[in-house]
């Protein structure tokens, strides 16, 4: 059984992908269109087009996860933002639960915990994303919400921190973002958790555990 990404175009969904299939451990990247599927091809990854705003049903089959890791972008309006970023996100974790997957793992943000303190224009994502968490723990379906503070684009460096007064700051690289998502998929143990991430000093098993 694979491990069904969506958002696996985007920055953090390839660097997961990437380290998924190294590992031996089997992702299907859902994409919106070909034009997206030979990067993937080419590493030997599968692929299902799917479009998150239309009908995506049969991109679940033959998976028992699903990493949620899509956005809809700094460049769009609050309308991809609710279509994507919430109603994507809750239509894909009913989905998820009508077929019977064992987990949802979620690539949420920090400030989703508090819409109102992020900056305004920030604000609406924060918002899709509370709402999106809050789906998840109000229903049945096994979960796992990892919360990245402000994203960059740094090498991996595989340490973390969980708080801000512990790592000194409130980013974390993308790839180490990608690094976490791939402990949480290869630990089935891990059921029904937050954890805020940002980059720190501790190992990945420290933080999540």
């Amino acid at each position: 059984m694979a491990i069904l990404v969506i958002g696996s175009n985007g920055q953090i969904g390839k660097q997961f992908c990437e380290l998924a299939q190294q590992a031996g451990t089997s992702v299907k990247a859902m994409i919106r269109s070909e034009e997206q599927a030979a990067w993937f091809h080419e590493r030997g990854i599968d692929s299902v087009v799917a479009d998150l705003e239309g009908e995506f049903e049969h991109a679940f089959e033959g998976c028992d996860q699903v990493v949620f890791t899509a956005g809809s972008g700094p460049h769009t309006g609050p309308d991809k933002t609710l279509m994507i970023d919430l109603f994507g996100a809750i239509r894909a974790a009913d989905v998820a639960k009508q077929k019977g997957l064992s987990r949802y793992i979620m690539v949420s943000a920090m400030r989703a915990e508090n819409p109102l303190g992020a900056p305004e224009k920030l604000r609406p994502y924060m918002v899709a994303k509370f709402a999106a968490d809050a789906h998840l723990r109000n229903g049945k379906l096994p979960y796992v919400i990892l919360k990245p503070g402000r994203l960059t684009d740094e090498s991996a460096s595989r340490l973390f921190a969980s708080t801000v007064e512990e790592s000194g700051d409130n980013q974390i690289s993308r790839a180490n973002v990608a690094h976490a998502l791939l402990h949480v998929v290869q630990t089935s143990s891990i059921i029904n958790q937050e954890y805020s991430l940002l980059d720190g000093k501790r190992s990945i098993e420290e933080i999540i555990q």
